[in-house]
């Protein structure tokens, strides 16, 4: 993305639902990344994001997930090779050929023969010596492997960028040198090799989704670094749907004069003391005891609850009835599936939603609470039960899509309260 930005117009895309990577490649390309995602999206809404945000690219570069084939469960769907097909797109392959030299090319060999999916290059990662290289190749041409290799890329761990219990440091956080990146990238990868094969890509002709329904309402949308895992598709649903974003840090503002509340995912955990000291926190209980509109994932559960216990216990809001704490150990990472069993903020009863948590945290709720989500996929809070509900505000460590459920529910119940 670093070398080709510098000359042409750069789409990129993430296959999954990670928040992070999509930052990265927002940052190296200056155009805002998409997340695509058939399980959460659906075939049709992952043609439809595609479509929209390739339109004037001169390429498009989408980072896959996991290995090729890996999606949800034991089905192809949310793979990479998944999004490939629905997209008719070609496939660089990047392989891992640490200690490996002949048993390259059985595993290149079974990645072409395992399913329909057009392999067009292959790029050699952690290479040893130019002797290694020279095994690889001769391995694959005695064994019928017609596949250019584009690039042979040697171990540099200097290029590693940190990462910490949710994955990668955000982009802008103690990042390696694009520009090194990049010039590592030119010596070692033959990107005209890579142009030629990025320039097979048609953009889907599209009709762009217009909302039903016009809204006239203010959403205070949590940033900063506390809560900032948003998808962009979400952000914009907001606002085609005619809300006002007003974006407030929870560490550091007053809360604004808003008709409802979006609280994203993110970090809390390592802002502990600064939310439990933020004024906001106050501001945000009193609003929600006064019928305020509020919807959160994933971290902002944690920072709704009572309290959070990180090196100590720390005051949160207060709004929902539980208690969280962090753990050393993963609790939940995978794709949900939910049934909405009471109204909430965000949908209604019987509405079936798709989402997805990670998370290292374990949540405890008062005898009392309420869950408005019944999980047929996913862990949840606790047995099978999902988004803790109390007044109108609501949070879960699912995270989920406006493909999946959109925010028109959400909207008209801030637009209600703006008119009480």
């Amino acid at each position: 993305m670093a070398v080709l930005s510098k000359n042409y117009i750069v789409q990129p895309f993430k296959v999954g639902p990670d928040f992070i990577d999509p930052g990265h490649h927002t940052q190296i390309c200056g155009r805002q990344s998409r997340n695509l995602d058939s399980f959460m999206m659906g075939e049709k809404g992952v043609i439809e994001t595609f479509g929209r945000a390739s339109k004037d690219a001169d390429f498009c570069i989408i980072e896959g997930v996991m290995g090729l084939y890996d999606g949800f469960e034991a089905t192809e769907i949310a793979s990479s090779a998944h999004v490939a097909k629905i997209l008719d797109l070609p496939v660089i392959l990047v392989v891992n050929v640490h200690g490996a030299s002949r048993s390259i090319a059985a595993t290149v060999k079974g990645f072409m023969e395992f399913d329909r999916v057009n392999i067009s290059g292959l790029i050699l990662n952690n290479t040893g010596s130019e002797n290694h290289v020279r095994l690889i190749k001769e391995s694959l041409k005695s064994a019928g492997i017609d596949i250019p290799i584009i690039g042979a890329l040697p171990r540099k761990q200097e290029l590693s960028i940190p990462s910490r219990h949710l994955g990668l440091h955000m982009a802008g956080e103690n990042n390696p040198d694009v520009s090194a990146l990049s010039e590592f990238i030119e010596e070692h990868i033959n990107i005209e090799s890579v142009k030629k094969i990025a320039g097979y890509f048609v953009t889907p002709d599209i009709v762009s989704k217009q909302p039903s329904e016009s809204f006239n309402a203010r959403i205070g949308i949590a940033w900063d670094s506390a809560f900032c895992f948003y998808y962009q598709d979400s952000l914009d649903d907001l606002k085609n749907s005619g809300a006002e974003l007003i974006f407030f840090s929870p560490m550091k503002d007053d809360l604004p004069e808003v008709d409802g509340i979006y609280l994203g995912g993110g970090y809390p955990e390592l802002y502990a003391r600064e939310l439990s000291m933020g004024r906001t926190r106050d501001q945000i209980k009193k609003a929600a005891n006064e019928g305020l509109p509020i919807y959160g994932e994933c971290g902002a559960l944690l920072y709704l609850n009572e309290s959070l216990t990180t090196d100590r216990i720390y005051r949160m809001v207060g709004v929902l009835g539980a208690n969280s704490r962090m753990t050393n150990k993963l609790q939940a990472l995978g794709y949900t599936e939910a049934e909405v069993v009471i109204n909430s903020p965000l949908a209604k009863k019987g509405t079936s939603i798709r989402g997805h948590e990670f998370h290292y945290s374990i949540t405890e709720c008062d005898r009392d609470a309420r869950c408005a989500y019944k999980l047929r996929h996913g862990k949840g809070i606790s047995a099978g039960m999902d988004g803790l509900m109390e007044h109108n505000a609501m949070a879960s460590y699912m995270h989920t899509h406006p493909a999946s459920v959109s925010f028109a529910e959400f909207l008209h119940q801030s637009e209600k309260y703006k008119k009480r």
